[in-house]
Order: C-alpha cells, then structure tokens, then sequence
C-alpha cells in the first residue's frame, strides 16, 4: 500500500491555522457561512500550493508567504480614506479590513457592508472556493469579515465612478467586494488596493453584467514593498455585455493576482489591459483564466511589464473554448521590457478549443530598451533617465489609452510617472 504522508506544516501555514481559532468568534455569519470556514481552513490545513500544483508553479506560496513574515491582525496604526484616483468619484473605503459606517447615496446604486450580508447568510453560496488549488478563495473565505455589496439596478447610467478602497496600515486585512451590475446599465468602477507596513491582505472581488450591461472596471495595486497581496477578480457576462478590466501592479512584495472570467451569454465581449511595474526583490504573479461558454463571444488581453532590480513576474493566462462555443473570436499577447540584468519574466500564454469554427490566437515577447531609441534622445540634449522614463512611457501608453477616458489615462499616466521617477 502507498501512504503519501502529511507535509510538515510551515511556519506561515501554522500562524494562519492558529490565528482562525483565535479569531473565528470573531468572524460574522451564520451558520452555513461558518460551514463555508470550516471547509476553507481545512483546505489550508492540507497546505498551500507549491510548485508541484501547475497554476503555481511559478509562484510557489508555500515557499514565498514563508519568507514573508505573516503578520498579526492588530494593525499598527488605523488607515485613512484616500482622495480617490478619479476626482468625484464615490468611495467605499475598507479601513483595516472593516468597512466606513457611513455609505454614500448614490442614485440607482444600493450598497450593503458585506457584514450584514455574511450574518443574515445571503451570500453563503458566493464563499466556495473554486478548487483544491484556490488557495485565495480558501484564505479569504476563512478570515473574511466585511467588504461591501454593491448593486447597480437596471438601465442606470452612472455619470460618477465608484471607487471601492481596500487599505490596511500593516496587520492582516481579508476583505470580498461583491458588484452586481443590472441590464442595460453603465458604469466605471476603480478598486483601489492599498497599504503600508507588513502586511497581509486577500481581497476577493466579484462582478455580475446583466444583458447589456456595459463595466470598466480598474484595478490600482499600490501596497507596500513588505506586503503581500493575494487577489481575485471574479465576472460573468450576460447577453451583450461589456466588461473592460484594466489591472495596474505598481507595488507589493509577493503579489498574485487572478482574473476568472466566464462568458454566460452571446454576444459577450471581455478585454483586459494589465500593466506590470516591478522593482526591487519584488514578486508578482497576474493569472487569467477566462472561459467561453457560449457562441459568439470576444475576448481580447493585453499584457504589458516593465521588469527592473531583481524582480520577478509571472503571466499566465489560459483561454477555454467551450464546444458549443463557436464563432469565439479570442486574442491575447503578453510584452516584457527589461530593464536589469537582474529581472525575470515567466509567461505561460494557453489555449484549449474544443469547437471548430473559431478565431484564436496568442503571443510574447521580451525585449530590452532599443538602444538607438535611447541614443537619439539623448543626442537631442535629453538625460539619460529622463529618456529612458520616455521610451518606458511609450511602451506602455498604448495600453493606457485604449481606455478613451482622458481623466483615466491621466490618473494612470500620472501613476506611471510617479513609479518611474522612484525605481526608474
């Protein structure tokens, strides 16, 4: 008989299986959502994922989140809302993984803190993980306490964004924000996550498009350089909706970001844009995994990482073609510029296509600042940094300007110029 024998726990597994005992009656909910705990520190009980689990190879948690201290839940300080990226936004701040107590009124918006909702047992069936290898879903699903639900009713065309802040001043912060989005409706959403100190944070985000419907959604990662940030984006997509996702990375020292898109009804269109800004001894992880379930769907991913220091970055996106889905028309490419010598850029682009009348294609690049490029700059009386911040701006601007919002290209512009002038 084979017996596969328990690995020793490490020491990050043990302080989260010790810190759910000291704090579950702590935790809100009802009884099935304490069933939905239970199971889920059961499934950290069998240990984090390592390279031996195929979506994380390249991002052996097990390994990374040992070397990262986990801290306790006590913040060292308490967090403050921040002006929001796009100036009249609405903000829903998540303050040290509790959410403000006073919501904003927004015309055909209800909110609800994801608290009330985890107590009264509305939202139980949205805590299951999706697999032995969800790790995210597992550890979020335990510790999650607040968050907010947000739902959008039909036909509403939103003239202000929303702007959903997850901030933590250190400690551990497990929040889920969960955005329903009625037919025919419209609407900017900017998910904020940010922090300071060491910090552990999971955020699980969730998104419904009706028929119709019609979503930018921007995700703005800033953490601190001693955090880890552990991430999900979860959609489904109606009958002809839209759904644009734009992810910028731009801080955290072990990040991993997932993106699980399933298209649910004809018509479906999903893009992503993600950029990637790495330094330092940094690690970051963006995963996708998008399914089309149905015919005549469209999917397009745009990847772009600027890599400098010692960095390390991973892109691994894996596209589904279901059998009925014919007429898919998908396309998804990943670019790398590296700037050290020192940096390292895995990508691992995937497709599997079950139906035979489709339009499917992936690619990837690496490549280092042009050198000519550079000369020709700095020839016409440019420094040298500030020519490299140009060619680096360029690279990425593309993609930044699909957006076709001038005060979101110039949120995210002024972003990239605030990066570069730090680790440029």
């Amino acid at each position: 008989m084979n017996m596969h024998a328990q690995p020793q726990r490490t020491p990050a597994e043990t302080a989260l299986i010790d810190a759910f005992g000291e704090r579950l009656s702590l935790l809100p909910g009802d009884g099935a959502v304490m069933m939905k705990r239970d199971d889920a520190i059961e499934a950290i009980k069998r240990g984090l994922p390592s390279r031996r689990v195929e979506s994380w190879h390249y991002t052996d948690l097990r390994r990374l989140l040992n070397l990262n201290p986990v801290p306790d839940f006590e913040p060292a300080a308490t967090a403050k809302a921040m002006a929001p990226v796009l100036e009249g936004s609405a903000v829903l701040p998540v303050l040290n993984g509790a959410s403000t107590a006073k919501l904003p009124a927004v015309e055909g918006v209800t909110v609800q803190r994801l608290s009330e909702k985890l107590t009264d047992g509305s939202v139980a069936s949205g805590l299951d993980p999706y697999g032995a290898d969800d790790a995210i879903g597992a550890l979020n699903t335990a510790f999650v306490a607040d968050g907010y639900f947000v739902d959008i009713a039909d036909g509403t065309e939103m003239e202000k964004p929303i702007e959903l802040q997850n901030l933590q001043s250190g400690g551990q912060a497990h929040v889920r924000l969960l955005t329903r989005v009625g037919a025919g409706a419209k609407a900017t959403i900017v998910e904020r996550q940010s922090g300071e100190g060491i910090g552990l944070v999971s955020s699980v985000s969730q998104l419904v498009l009706g028929d119709g419907a019609e979503v930018t959604w921007l995700i703005v990662q800033e953490q601190s350089d001693t955090a880890t940030h552990l991430a999900q984006f979860k959609a489904h997509l109606g009958k002809d909706a839209k759904l644009t996702l734009f992810v910028m990375n731009a801080g955290g020292r072990l990040v991993r970001q997932e993106v699980v898109v399933r298209t649910t009804g004809e018509g479906a269109d999903f893009k992503l844009r993600g950029i990637n800004l790495l330094a330092g001894d940094t690690h970051t992880d963006t995963t996708m995994v998008l399914d089309h379930a149905v015919p005549h769907t469209t999917s397009t991913e745009v990847i772009r990482n600027v890599v400098t220091g010692k960095a390390r970055g991973v892109f691994q996106g894996r596209i589904n073609v279901h059998q009925h889905a014919q007429k898919t028309n998908a396309k998804m490419a990943c670019n790398t510029l590296l700037l050290s010598d020192d940096g390292e850029f895995s990508t691992k682009p995937e497709l599997e296509i079950f139906a035979d009348d489709v339009v499917c294609g992936h690619g990837a690049t690496v490549t280092e600042i042009d050198h000519d490029h550079l000369f020709y700059l700095m020839a016409r009386g440019i420094d040298e940094k500030s020519a490299r911040g140009l060619l680096v701006k360029a690279f990425v601007a593309e993609v930044i300007e699909e957006l076709e919002d001038e005060a979101l290209v110039e949120a995210l512009e002024a972003r990239l110029d605030d990066w570069f002038l730090t680790h440029g």
